[in-house]
């Protein structure tokens, strides 16, 4: 469990350098930034009080007790008192002085340390619909609000189940039983959602959609995609929080549908624009893990292959929807994490599979509409209160210090106006021109 922990926590650099690839020369450092800045921020606000608002006892069917564990309190340390030194003169052995808190057969504290990798890799998800113009600043001030006012209570929601960490769990995973193994709601259509509004509010990039927007280093997003399916098997796999059949077939579902999500992108790019493109094949390794995500325990590898192929259609076709619609989702947060969290979720209500791990009968095994109505009502809920908590967040933000960076500040790029600093030493290079060429057509 330690070392998925361990995976999870690469995901978010994996996720900088995807991001960071994808944006202009001028802005890398900034993507960059508020990727590696989640894991500082969201570390010390889940330690404080986000554990404890996630995993604490149920209050009013919105969100843990937040003071039961604050600052971790009863999960770390132990009791001197109880303490009982060897006799073996009168057959009294020795009694260790700590007594370790567990959430079902693991340590507390690992299971904390696990979790907190979630929250952090879901707020650096959203970044990516706001690229190159929210001042960082604000960026910071949003993270810390919108994590503690959506994804905390959401996470109870969904992951806190009765007698684990707490006797008393979240609606979605003990009254409503929806599935959602490890994140496609929690952590997928709750970023999708937060970007899709963030975006709306920020308004659009000066000159988009007209002027190009190209992505500056393909190799990197290549590098993010590559790590970021390494970190997921933590993700997947170790949401099982055992060494047992279970996780072995999650990492078999996981590694099927991503594998079969980039060939239906791959495709889909190839009948439409005559191409398959290595944008397509990364954003379409990415589509294939979002879909996975909240099914990968309930579905076989025929359903998992059915999922994969599905979603990296409909991302594919999902991510052309900012053009018609007129929204700057710059780096696509909306038409891979959104639109593929909520494909993965309600296929459940279709393909599980009463073998797997769930035990659930989707549609086409014999289980009628049962499931798929409680995925689709799961997948609602966090999709409307991730909206309106976003937009109430972002409004706090944006009329007290502001949202956007000048319009100065975004054409000088928002490494140098947000950061004081620039990726690359253009004058050393010969000419700057060199680092945006590539051959893929698609914008951020």
């Amino acid at each position: 469990m330690l070392a998925s922990a361990a995976l999870v926590l690469l995901m978010t650099p994996g996720l900088a350098f995807f991001y960071g690839g994808m944006v202009r020369a001028k802005n890398v450092l900034n993507m960059i930034m508020m990727s590696i800045s989640a894991m500082g921020l969201v570390t010390v606000l889940w330690v404080l009080y986000g554990y404890s608002l996630a995993f604490g006892n149920d209050v009013s069917g919105l969100f843990g007790d937040p003071a039961q564990f604050f600052g971790l309190k009863g999960l770390i340390g132990g009791n001197g008192a109880d303490a009982v030194a060897a006799d073996p003169a009168n057959a009294v052995d020795a009694v260790a002085a700590v007594h370790i808190p567990l959430v079902g057969t693991i340590p507390a504290t690992v299971f904390v340390a696990f979790q907190l990798m979630f929250a952090i890799i879901t707020v650096a998800l959203i970044s990516g619909a706001v690229a190159d113009r929210l001042k960082f600043g604000s960026w910071l001030l949003f993270a810390g609000l919108w994590v503690t006012v959506v994804y905390f209570p959401v996470a109870h929601w969904v992951f806190a189940f009765d007698g684990a960490a707490a006797e008393k769990g979240g609606w979605i995973a003990n009254q409503l039983k929806a599935i959602d193994f490890a994140g496609g709601t929690a952590v997928h259509i709750n970023a999708g959602t937060a970007g899709l509004v963030l975006a709306l509010l920020l308004g659009k990039r000066k000159g988009w959609p007209g002027t190009p927007m190209r992505p500056h280093n393909l190799p990197f997003v290549m590098l993010g995609a590559g790590l970021l399916w390494f970190g997921w098997y933590g993700f997947n796999a170790g949401s099982a929080t055992s060494s047992n059949g279970l996780a072995g077939s999650t990492f078999v579902t996981t590694t099927v549908a991503t594998a079969a999500a980039m060939l239906g992108w791959l495709l889909t790019e190839r009948i439409r624009d005559g191409h398959a493109t290595s944008l397509g094949a990364a954003s379409g390794i990415v589509a294939g893990l979002v879909a996975i995500t909240p099914s990968c325990s309930s579905v076989n590898v025929l359903g998992a292959l059915a999922i994969g192929v599905i979603a990296g259609i409909l991302c594919a076709l999902a991510v052309g929807l900012k053009y018609k619609l007129g929204f700057d989702d710059s780096l696509d947060v909306v038409g891979v994490h959104l639109v593929g969290g909520i494909v993965g979720t309600l296929l459940i209500g279709l393909f599980a599979a009463p073998q797997t791990g769930a035990a659930v009968a989707g549609l086409f095994y014999g289980g009628g509409l049962e499931q798929l109505w409680r995925q689709a009502v799961g997948a609602g809920a966090v999709l409307l209160y991730s909206a309106i908590g976003t937009t109430i967040v972002a409004l706090i933000v944006k009329y007290t210090i502001g949202l956007r960076i000048s319009d100065e500040g975004e054409a000088a790029g928002a490494d140098e106006s947000q950061h004081a600093e620039g990726a690359y030493d253009f004058v050393a290079l010969g000419s700057g021109s060199v680092i945006g060429r590539h051959s893929s057509g698609r914008e951020e």
